[in-house]
């Protein structure tokens, strides 16, 4: 098989000027064919799709990490406070800031306007039935929650449970490293990847799942201090 990639997909190493037919020589050890295009363009492994897929569901647990952090009241009012609510509309669960524009008054009150009034008691309810600890005050077209200050138990209580969402998203990380790394281990052992190539990969998904774990750290520790605020 025959495969022309354009240079602009080059990077399993790093992206430095390492001419085409110099990565040919490197890997000799495929069974299949590489032959460079004489544009300028290179050959670039297939199972580099290992990483870059990798790394894209990892970004995907540092996204999902960032929203479940948003979900966690600090005692400043935040409208990603009311992300995860979701409301039952006409039989469907439906994200409320769909139904509703979300925005904040002052520095402590949270107003929240149906674009549908009808359904503003059906939001009420989910608002009341949440996890989010707050009391929804209706006039019957906008619902207001107010934040009170947190305690500092309660503070410490939520930098638990913060806590725990990082660290559910660190197993995430290296969870996906491992699948990562036993599909790599696969490709080498049915000789469609040669030694050396394997510990490339291999070595490269590692650096991304210490990027990754450095980054949830790094966000659960923003989140920590915005918790200890006063």
């Amino acid at each position: 098989m025959t495969t022309f990639i354009p240079s602009s997909c080059w990077h399993l190493n790093g992206g430095d000027s390492t001419s085409a037919l110099d990565w040919v020589k490197t890997v000799k050890s495929r069974r299949s064919i590489l032959i460079c295009h004489p544009l300028p363009v290179v050959c670039e492994l297939t199972e580099n799709d290992t990483a870059e897929k990798s790394e894209a569901r990892m970004q995907k647990t540092i996204d999902s990490v960032k929203s479940a952090f948003n979900s966690v009241r600090t005692g400043r009012a935040s409208p990603s406070l009311l992300d995860r609510i979701q409301v039952n509309y006409y039989g469907a669960d439906t994200p409320l800031n769909s139904l509703a524009t979300v925005s904040v008054s002052g520095t402590s009150t949270l107003v929240v306007e149906p674009y549908d009034k009808s359904c503003i008691s059906d939001i009420e309810r989910s608002l009341m039935e949440s996890d989010i600890g707050l009391t929804p005050n209706s006039d019957g077209s906008t619902i207001r929650l107010s934040i009170p200050q947190l305690t500092k138990e309660r503070r410490s209580q939520l930098v638990k449970q913060v806590k725990s969402m990082a660290e559910d998203g660190r197993v995430a990380i290296r969870n996906i490293r491992r699948d990562a790394v036993d599909s790599i281990k696969k490709l080498e052992k049915k000789s469609e990847l040669g030694k050396d190539e394997s510990k490339t990969l291999q070595d490269r998904v590692q650096k991304l799942t210490d990027k990754y774990v450095k980054t949830i750290e790094s966000v659960y520790k923003q989140k920590e201090e915005d918790i200890m605020k006063v």
